[in-house]
């Protein structure tokens, strides 16, 4: 049989179309006689090419996370920028207390001194944004070493750093450390910067700007001096 196209690009389109339905057509009729007479039917793998509109190296988006939001409010774009404390005395007297407590207690190299702290009130702070069954041990197994040293030195250098007290008048109402947690990270001071380096390497903030805010470890108290979390926003 001989085919003539025309020269029309629509026509020729359509005539290209016609013969790749009549030779699929053909195919199905050769494989269900085979499969008829009883023979292997051959196979044929399809690989479907990837979405072109997926940049590679794009970074991942993280998931949809509102039933389980990062604990405490959230600053809104256009909020004033909040007030950075330094000075722990100047913390109300249960804040003070409960944050000297936790640093004495991990300066100790030992994380089972933090199980008191932790279990001294009914509602354990947040340690994941998964259900953990024991909190010491949950905090040693996130350290880079088996004794659970590193996550003590981090919690330490958290809570030594500045901090803010945001959600003022709210359920929220609460101190956290450190302030990056609530400060946009591309409005940070060459000053502000040495700050954020002694707990983040430069990748890390490169990072951080990609997303759009701090994704490290904080810590949260309560005004009346309850530990809410402590917690990485990775």
């Amino acid at each position: 049989m001989r085919l003539i196209f025309p020269r029309n690009p629509t026509l020729l389109t359509v005539g290209f179309a016609l013969v790749a339905a009549l030779l699929a057509m053909g195919a199905l009729s050769v494989r269900a006689q085979a499969a008829t007479e009883g023979h292997p039917v051959p196979t044929e793998t399809i690989i479907v090419p990837p979405d072109k509109s997926i940049e590679p190296g794009t970074p991942d988006v993280p998931p949809d996370s509102s039933d389980q939001p990062m604990p405490g409010p959230v600053l809104s774009p256009g909020m004033p920028l909040p007030e950075i404390g330094y000075d722990p005395s100047k913390l109300p007297v249960p804040v003070a207390r409960l944050r000297q407590q936790i640093i004495d207690a991990a300066a100790t190299g030992d994380p089972e001194k933090l199980r008191p702290i932790i279990e001294a009130d009914s509602e354990p702070p947040q340690l994941s944004f998964d259900d953990i069954s024991d909190p010491i041990a949950f905090l040693k197994s996130s350290s880079g070493d088996e004794g659970g040293r590193e996550i003590l030195a981090i919690l330490t250098e958290v809570l030594e750093a500045g901090y803010v007290h945001v959600g003022v008048g709210t359920k929220d109402d609460m101190y956290v450390w450190p302030y990056f947690a609530y400060y946009p990270v591309d409005k940070l001071t060459p000053r502000q910067m040495v700050e954020l380096f002694k707990l983040v390497y430069a990748g890390d903030y490169e990072d951080m700007k990609t997303y759009g805010g701090y994704l490290y470890y904080r810590v949260g108290i309560s005004p009346d001096g309850r530990w809410r979390f402590f917690i990485s926003g990775q």
